[in-house]
């Protein structure tokens, strides 16, 4: 017991320390009588490499070994909002809503909860911008059920009439919600996103838009897995198991499975590349009754300024994310110390400085052939001009020389914050299945720890010069008046102190 031996230590420091036989006994030194303790170690990093094996079909599975008796398991779909390019936009939103309903095997969505509560089992799906993911956790001994019922849901859906009816009265509650919201940063991330890249791949909606709700059927959904839902698009992974046992799982239930959709046509794939275009989203909206009650939050413009950064695979990708974190930032109402980045540029410069701003922070959106980091801010609608300059001045003074402490303190957060997200299954489940669907291998914690080490200055002044030689992303949301005009960011933008050009008006 951990308590006992400190009270022992105790103890002997005092007796020892009161002038008996060892007065100069120090406790930095081992303690007499005392036994060497003996810690756990791991030989080598044989216990926590990703195994990885491609299946005759180019079906992917990886596995990640750990402690526990529950395990992480799901399929990753190279699918997303930026492969709709050829179909009506909303597909995959409707895909992740309509996941685990009935399939071959289950006759509905509770059938499914039932079969997994069996095994103190929960799933879930969720799709971004690039990559459809249905997940699994539960424990370790139900596996094979796991796997068969992923497989089913996966390649084998009904898609019910009544089940799709149902899907699209939860994709207009969203809807409705999303621009409800008093916290505007899922519609924000949208509008930026369609700014930087019009009409094109990343850009194009993550969420269905409204006349597309009834657009969306059986036989669209169907056309669209046929080309996109194929075993070499797809990833097994597994946190938590043993790797033969996973693959021996996939074989069973995913090598020779014919979707209910027919064979695939990989061939209609849209294989386009991000074009970055940078421009201006406005929404003018009344956010004055946006949150009610005893404590109403006040009315507030927001602003978000982005610029292309780099894509995932690139080896700027690091010194993008060490900048992202030394930019930090978050609400003015945050409390804490150093850990919550409240030493981060953001918050010195702007929140310390400027009362008046509600948020400043900075975001980094990556994806394979392209990026865009940003910032968001919130203020008074009668103070936007001001906020936008300030914003502009940091992004300017991103080019200077970052200093040696807050350059060390970033890298540590960035590392710390790696590593504390890495102690949960969930997550390594997610980074496992990710980094294997896009580069066919995983990059360790500790190598990315070591990238991240390396980094300098002279990184972050490249890739910030790099960067500010794009054209400007913005979205604005709320009461725009003060708004400035785009060419007047961009100029700001293009300036060596980021101020927006000088407004002169006879009548004010």
């Amino acid at each position: 017991n951990l308590s006992s031996v400190a009270w022992f230590g105790i103890a002997v420091y005092r007796k020892y320390s009161s002038g008996s036989r060892y007065p100069n006994i120090s406790l930095s030194a081992p303690l007499p009588g005392i036994p060497k303790p003996v810690f756990a170690s791991v030989d080598g990093h044989e216990q926590c490499e990703t195994k990885i094996t491609t299946l005759e079909n180019g079906l992917k599975v990886a596995s990640q070994n750990k402690f526990g008796q529950f395990c992480t398991v799901g399929i990753l779909v190279n699918s997303g909002s930026r492969h709709e390019t050829k179909y009506p936009s909303g597909i995959a939103h409707f895909l992740e809503k309509l996941a685990f309903s009935s399939t071959a095997q289950y006759g509905s969505k509770d059938e499914i909860l039932l079969t997994l509560e069996k095994h103190g089992g929960i799933c879930d799906c969720q799709t971004s911008r690039d990559t459809t993911m249905y997940a699994v956790s539960a424990e370790v001994k139900g596996l094979d059920t796991v796997v068969s019922l992923l497989s089913d849901a996966v390649l084998q859906p009904r898609l019910l009439d009544e089940e799709i009816e149902m899907t699209r009265m939860a994709v207009r509650f969203e809807l409705e919600d999303l621009n409800m919201r008093p916290d505007p940063e899922p519609l924000l991330t949208e509008m930026i996103h369609a700014a930087a890249y019009r009409g094109n791949t990343v850009g194009l909606p993550r969420f269905c838009p409204v006349d597309n709700v009834e657009k969306i059927d059986k036989k669209l959904l169907h056309t669209y897995l046929r080309s996109y839902y194929c075993p070499e698009r797809m990833v097994l992974a597994g946190v938590g198991i043993e790797h033969e046992q996973l693959v021996s799982c996939a074989r069973k239930y995913l090598l020779d499975v014919k979707p209910v959709w027919g064979a695939s046509t990989p061939t209609n794939v849209d294989l386009s590349v991000a074009q970055y275009t940078g421009g201006i989203v406005r929404m003018d909206k009344d956010m004055s009754d946006v949150s009610l009650g005893p404590t109403p939050i006040p009315e507030l413009t927001h602003i978000m300024i982005g610029l292309e950064s780099c894509s995932f695979l690139e080896e700027d990708f690091i010194p993008f994310a060490v900048l992202n974190m030394m930019m930090g930032g978050g609400g003015s109402f945050s409390a804490g110390g150093p850990g919550k980045g409240m030493f981060t540029r953001l918050y010195l410069n702007v929140l310390n400085r400027h009362h008046w701003m509600y948020n400043a922070t900075s975001y980094h959106h990556s994806y394979e052939d392209s990026g865009l980091l940003c910032i968001h801010a919130s203020a008074d609608p009668r103070q936007v001009r001001e906020m936008v300059e300030i914003i502009t001045r940091e992004f300017i003074q991103m080019a200077g020389t970052a200093g040696e402490m807050e350059l060390a303190r970033a890298k540590t957060q960035l590392k710390s914050m790696l590593m504390m997200n890495l102690e949960s299954r969930p997550v390594i489940f997610e980074d496992v299945g990710r980094q294997v669907l896009a580069t066919g291998k995983r990059k360790l914690p500790h190598e990315l720890c070591d990238l991240i080490s390396n980094i300098t200055a002279s990184d972050i002044k490249r890739v910030t010069t790099k960067m500010l030689r794009s054209k400007p992303a913005v979205a604005a949301l709320g009461d725009l008046t003060e708004m400035p005009s785009y060419e007047h960011i961009q100029a700001a933008l293009s300036s060596k102190d980021g101020r927006l050009p000088r407004m002169y008006r006879l009548f004010r």
